[in-house]
């Protein structure tokens, strides 16, 4: 028998895992990161190197994800996934706590963690987008991934809330009992969330045939070979790169050149994300309301969003070259949107491809798609800042040196636009392959 459609109820749960998942990582990329920096005065390169090695590590995501290929249920892999997250957090903050006394062992068992980090969102996150997009009918997959990331963005934020005043007055004893009561209460969450969710009354478990259960050289070689699945590797890299580039940049650009303070800046990073909510509400809304339309199109809204993304940095290109004249917050805004669509659309594209295809490689697919997005995220913020510096040497001008920058990140948008559009739709993907590929999974 074929498993049922997931409804909104099962969805939610999703996305109580997502927050779950996304509560401890924003309390190690986020709170972890002052504490080292502020609290313990250690340079702010050892948080930068720690963060950028937990995307690293999630190269090892198609492995994962072949491996919950093979077995009959997802969720094992993201119990398991999430039990290691928490781990490596409980890991890295009693790090944290002993480089006051050790640094060398602290920096070590740090390292430990974070890369305990790394794989358990790699295989936590994984399969949990697989389960998504096999199990969520195609016109619900952009609302659907919508409903999961804003739960996401809830837990970043009720977590950075509360984690905040629970830390005041700061104190090792604080930080760790915190960190042990976000990584309990997301893996009970969890466990709730994901009990008996792939079993419905009626329901068969379905394990995969003998002759799809192949080595994962196998299974990785055949899925590059995937026209589609190759194309739209090389997309997620280059747009999240655009994407990442900026984050960094933002806020010492407006300093700098609009002479905006602190507090000034930091809340035109809140404008910026508030565009990015809008943009995928937009795209959830449109999405469902016409889902067999040009309008409820994702591959339409992924090259529209790209290029809306670069008309907005080539807006803060020309800012740079303006000044404060230019409407800085106005531009800010419209960037968000822009990301926004495009990111929640590149989210329903992938769940759809995810399933087409040869069977059996669904996790492969989608932790191709999570390694290069982790990459492009660790290795994005890192040139953008060296972008950044190299300009500031090479030119006089600070808002010209930034507007080059964005200039360069509109030019990534634009090859992201051009490549998104190209990735073949479901039919023409079906006559490409070869006559083993069996129809999706659950359409």
């Amino acid at each position: 028998m074929i498993p049922s459609y997931f409804g909104w109820a099962q969805i939610i749960r999703l996305g109580m895992v997502q927050a779950s998942l996304g509560s401890i990582v924003v309390l190690m990329t986020s709170t972890l990161n002052r504490i080292m920096v502020v609290e313990l005065m250690l340079p702010a390169i050892l948080p930068g190197a720690l963060v950028a090695l937990h995307y690293m590590v999630q190269i090892s995501r198609p492995r994962m994800g072949h491996g919950s290929d093979q077995g009959a249920r997802r969720t094992p892999w993201i119990i398991g996934g999430m039990t290691l997250l928490s781990m490596g957090a409980l890991c890295a903050t009693a790090a944290t706590l002993w480089m006051t006394n050790s640094p060398v062992l602290g920096v070590i068992l740090a390292i430990a963690g974070f890369m305990m980090i790394g794989l358990g969102v790699g295989a936590a996150g994984t399969s949990l987008l697989v389960l998504l997009a096999m199990r969520v009918q195609s016109e619900k997959r952009a609302a659907a991934a919508t409903t999961v990331w804003l739960m996401m963005i809830v837990g970043f934020a009720v977590t950075a809330g509360c984690a905040g005043q629970l830390l005041d007055p700061y104190s090792p004893t604080r930080l760790l009992g915190v960190t042990l009561t976000v990584c309990t209460g997301a893996m009970i969450v969890t466990l709730i969330a994901l009990f008996r969710l792939e079993h419905d009354p009626g329901d068969e478990i379905i394990k995969p045939e003998p002759s799809q259960i192949v080595p994962f050289r196998t299974a990785l070689s055949d899925v590059w070979r995937e026209t589609a699945a190759r194309q739209f590797t090389i997309f997620i890299f280059i747009s999240m790169l655009a994407y990442s580039a900026q984050d960094l940049i933002l806020e010492p650009f407006a300093g700098t050149v609009f002479g905006f303070t602190p507090g000034e800046s930091t809340s035109l990073s809140g404008v910026q994300h508030g565009g990015v909510l809008v943009g995928m509400l937009l795209v959830a809304l449109v999405g469902s309301k016409f889902a067999h339309g040009r309008a409820g199109s994702l591959q339409l809204w992924c090259v529209g969003g790209c290029i809306a993304s670069a008309v907005a940095l080539a807006g803060l290109a020309i800012a740079g070259h303006v000044g404060p004249p230019w409407p800085l917050k106005a531009n800010v805004f419209l960037m968000g949107v822009a990301n926004g669509a495009f990111s929640i659309a590149a989210i329903g594209q992938m769940m759809r491809l995810a399933s087409e295809g040869r069977s059996a490689r669904e996790g492969v697919r989608m932790g191709l798609w999570g390694a290069a997005q982790a990459i492009a995220f660790g290795v994005g913020g890192l040139l953008g800042t060296i972008a950044s510096d190299l300009a500031h040497w090479l030119l006089p001008s600070s808002g010209v040196a930034y507007g080059t920058v964005f200039g360069g990140e509109a030019l990534l948008f634009i090859a992201s636009a051009l490549l998104a559009s190209r990735i073949p739709m479901m039919e023409q993907q079906r006559e490409q392959q070869s006559g083993s590929v069996v129809q999706p999974s659950f359409s």
